[in-house]
């Protein structure tokens, strides 16, 4: 008897049984396939030998120019750092549009004809030499020249001027900032800044030391809160407690005598993911030759560049950011006695960071706001605007590099600068949603994607940020050692060490280094390198690559895969380790003890630092605004009130994006002729108007309409109806809006009545 199952099967003949996985094929075709991965693979091996040649012909080449960059724009020098009263090796750039990037129309179509500001791009110095940010033409660089923005870059140079310091570079970068405000007198607004990664905390130090140069602030990657970080998934922040604090810092820099060597900090980047670093992104490019090569050499020019850091800089960011943390909580203090305090930038500020990012976590480039606002009131009272933008999944350098978020976030944000910067204060998330033919108003969004920025709290920060006081306790802990131990290098071990040191053995220092010697040793320096041109040369003209199918090229794959999960496995292992280590050392209550911390408290609350509290001053200033505020209610005429009550529609959701923007741009266009931007101040006052006392602020509109013509008014009334319902409204601010505009008309009646009677009289 057959089994059951067995009569539900078809013919073998018209349904064959799927062969196994990786099952051996017969003699022949195993031997033909053997050949044929035998062939492809020493062709391969060749060629990816030739490829790491020209790496390091590359490498020497970049060495010798005269401004090592990998911008793919030209650029004219404006002004060169070094001639600055206190010189430093930045530089600033006017970016040359190329004649093959033209500005869009629907982009440049979003802003006021003749009224562009000008963006800055700053490139960090975390090691690599600068140019990320215009990489590729679709950057951000690329991004705001489709715009039709005049743009500006700050680059630097691989060795710094001796003697200088962070001071140094933020001065220069407020003298950058002056010289592109002189260079446009006529802009709408002050220069919209981006700084990515280390440029974005630096950028953020500048702009609380001078917030007068400043427009928009983009801040990409940027780390600004360094303690704070995920369990289990940020373990680079325990790095500088493993290794004893900053001491290791000083012994480089003296190592390297007074210049501390970039390379380090791109091993530390490294080994964040051994399986890229020892296998990934070298067998990426042995498994692609035939196409990956120029990809692989491009970033290479990049990852390679490394450049040199005075050690007095690399010290000061070392124990001030990443063990210290005392930008966040307000703690730095400049050589003139300025407390940096984040909360002195008037200007918006966009946070954009990635949950894939595991160099700047979410925590740690968002952290800053919950460490220096209490609640959302708080943030208000400071009067600051910060949206923030978060990606799912890109990691650190796509941040800034990848064409995917260059072509939506970062046009995005640059096309909608205007936008972000006449939002009223509060903290805002911004969203990129996809433009479709079912999507509403389509024809008032510029490019394939929609921004809408919607209202957040500090509550919902911190549900990003997760803070943990004890984990602050471990990390404050772990400052007071750094700083114990730094003391006890530079009294009995840093001036025997200067002794020993000297130029020439700095410099074979860095030679040595374990990033540089791949790039130093194999090259047309190398007596091989010509026989291995030569053989890549004869390969390329007889490439035979084995077919997809090959089981050899299939097999290889898993094998590949396999050495990844294992380095994987031992990064998740060593991770591991390095959180038990850091939080048995440091959370020892003895070692909290002698570090001066008083006993944990049960009911410790995650939030703001302690050095971060309010201010008796602040509250007094606060008072004597909100004074200023109460007699400006009455105060105004119809612009005024047309703002005023757009606010107040909206109040309960305050969401923006662009369609509803260039509605607005639109109304308000019919009431100046000065653009957009002019009525900043007085979109920022409504707002505040509103949170005040918002009846008494709609109470008193018929005052503000009173000198207006009464077809001025219903005009306006008109516009303001269009733009409030350009999107679905709830009841209630239906009901909001007839209150509103019943308010304009019978304001429009009263105009309408005294002019009658007047003429009246004019004719009796």
């Amino acid at each position: 008897m057959r089994h059951p199952s067995l009569s539900q099967t078809s013919d073998p003949k018209e349904d064959p049984a799927p062969p196994l996985p990786y099952a051996f094929p017969p003699v022949t075709t195993l031997a033909n396939a053997t050949a044929e991965y035998a062939i492809d693979a020493w062709q391969r091996t060749v060629l990816f030998a030739d490829v790491m040649r020209e790496r390091g012909n590359q490498y020497q080449a970049h060495l010798h120019e005269r401004t090592p960059n990998v911008l793919d724009f030209g650029a004219e020098l404006i002004v060169d750092g070094r001639t600055l009263p206190r010189p430093v090796n930045y530089g600033l750039v006017r970016i040359i549009s190329p004649g093959d990037l033209q500005p869009d129309p629907d982009t440049t179509g979003a802003h006021d004809a003749g009224r562009l500001r000008p963006f800055i791009v700053f490139d960090p110095r975390a090691g690599h030499g600068p140019g990320i940010g215009g990489f590729k033409r679709s950057s951000e660089i690329g991004a705001a020249l489709r715009a039709g923005h005049p743009c500006y870059f700050v680059g630097f140079l691989p060795d710094p001027v001796p003697g200088q310091t962070v001071e140094d570079v933020m001065r220069a970068e407020a003298t950058f900032l002056e010289k592109v405000i002189e260079l446009h007198p006529d802009s709408p607004g002050k220069p919209a800044v981006i700084g990515n990664c280390q440029a974005g905390w630096q950028v953020l130090m500048t702009a609380a030391m001078r917030p007068e140069l400043f427009g928009p602030i983009i801040v990409a990657g940027a780390p600004v809160s360094y303690w704070a970080g995920w369990r289990g998934k940020n373990p680079m922040r325990y790095s500088g407690g493993l290794l004893g604090g900053s001491w290791l810092t000083a012994l480089t820099g003296d190592l390297g005598d007074g210049r501390f060597d970039g390379a380090w900090l791109v091993q530390n980047f490294e080994n964040l993911n051994p399986a890229n670093t020892l296998w990934q992104k070298h067998y990426n490019l042995y498994a692609n030759l035939d196409t990956e090569a120029p990809r692989y050499l491009g970033f290479e020019k990049y990852w390679g560049s490394h450049v040199f850091l005075n050690a007095a800089e690399m010290q000061y960011i070392v124990d001030n950011l990443f063990i210290g943390n005392r930008l966040a909580s307000g703690q730095i203090v400049t050589s003139d006695g300025m407390r940096l305090d984040l909360r002195n930038i008037r200007s918006p500020i966009v946070v954009f960071c990635s949950y894939g990012d595991n160099i700047t976590p979410p925590p740690q480039a968002l952290g800053w706001i919950t460490d220096l606002y209490r609640d959302t009131a708080d943030l208000l009272a400071h009067d600051q605007t910060i949206v923030y933008a978060t990606h799912d999944n890109i990691g650190h350098l796509g941040i800034f590099v990848s064409s995917s978020t260059g072509r939506k976030e970062h046009r995005e944000f640059v096309s909608n600068i205007d936008l972000i910067d006449l939002l009223p204060s509060g903290l805002y998330e911004a969203h990129m949603g996809e433009k479709t033919e079912a999507t509403p108003h389509a024809d008032l969004i510029a490019g394939d994607h929609v921004l809408s920025i919607s209202p957040r709290s500090v509550e919902d920060v911190l549900a990003i940020v997760q803070p943990d006081p004890e984990s602050d306790r471990r990390f404050a802990t772990a400052a007071y050692v750094s700083d114990l131990n730094l003391g006890l290098y530079r009294s009995f071990v840093q001036p025997w060490l200067r002794l020993a040191v000297t130029p020439w053995s700095a410099a074979l220092a860095s030679k040595l280094h374990p990033l540089r010697i791949p790039y130093e040793s194999w090259s047309d320096h190398h007596p091989l390198a010509p026989s291995v041109a030569q053989a890549a040369q004869s390969v390329r003209q007889a490439r035979q690559p084995a077919s997809p199918d090959n089981p050899l090229l299939q097999m290889q794959g898993v094998v590949s895969d396999s050495i990844v999960a294992a380095l994987n496995c031992y990064r998740d292992v060593r991770d591991a380790a390095v959180e038990q280590i850091f939080e048995a050392v440091y959370g020892a209550p003895w070692l909290q003890a002698f570090a001066g911390l008083p006993p944990q408290r049960e009911d410790a609350q995650p939030g703001v630092s302690a050095d971060a509290g309010q201010a008796e001053e602040h509250h007094a200033a606060l008072a004597t605004e909100h004074d200023r505020l109460r007699e400006k209610i009455t105060a105004g005429g119809l612009v005024e009130a047309s703002v005023r009550t757009l606010l107040f529609v909206r109040r309960t959701r305050s969401e923006a994006d662009e369609r509803r923007f260039n509605l607005a741009r639109a109304m308000l266009g019919t009431l100046s002729d000065r653009g957009i931007l002019s009525f900043k101040q007085v979109i920022r006052e409504q707002a505040a108007l509103l949170r005040l006392d918002a009846d008494a602020a709609i109470d008193a509109l018929p005052l503000l309409l009173a000198g207006a013509p009464a077809a001025d008014v219903r005009t306006a009334a008109r516009n303001i109806d269009k733009l409030s319902t350009a999107l679905p409204l709830e009841d209630h601010e239906r009901a909001d809006l007839a209150r509103v505009l019943d308010i304009f008309e019978s304001a429009a009646k009263t105009q309408t009545a005294l002019r009658a009677n007047a003429h009246q009289k004019v004719q009796s």
